[in-house]
């Protein structure tokens, strides 16, 4: 839930930056942010290397979405919005893997 909430809030920022809406383009972008921020601050670092390579991607994320702000670049927000859906994708199919019998 919280990478489809990323993600639309992605999505309204692009929406907002391509139309020169940047206070609007800001707020999304900044409750996005928040999920990401969020994600990383809950990573459970007695799982393994796993929690580390997120934590890298979350800071990717979040050093893209900056720079992405700074340039008013909608495509940043979209390159994120996209490794999140992929992130989302893995953890649906772990999920499938341990529901299965």
């Amino acid at each position: 839930m919280l990478y489809d909430g990323a993600r639309r809030f992605l999505r309204q920022g692009s929406i907002a930056m391509r139309e020169g809406q940047v206070e609007r383009a800001h707020n999304t972008l900044r409750r996005a942010e928040l999920i990401v921020a969020h994600l990383d601050s809950i990573l459970d670092y007695d799982q393994g290397e796993i929690s580390d390579r997120l934590h890298a991607i979350y800071q990717f994320c979040l050093a893209h979405l900056n720079t992405a702000r700074g340039e008013q670049d909608a495509a940043k927000l979209e390159e994120v919005s996209d490794l999140l859906g992929e992130l989302r994708e893995a953890w649906a199919q772990v999920t499938e893997e341990i529901a299965r019998p």
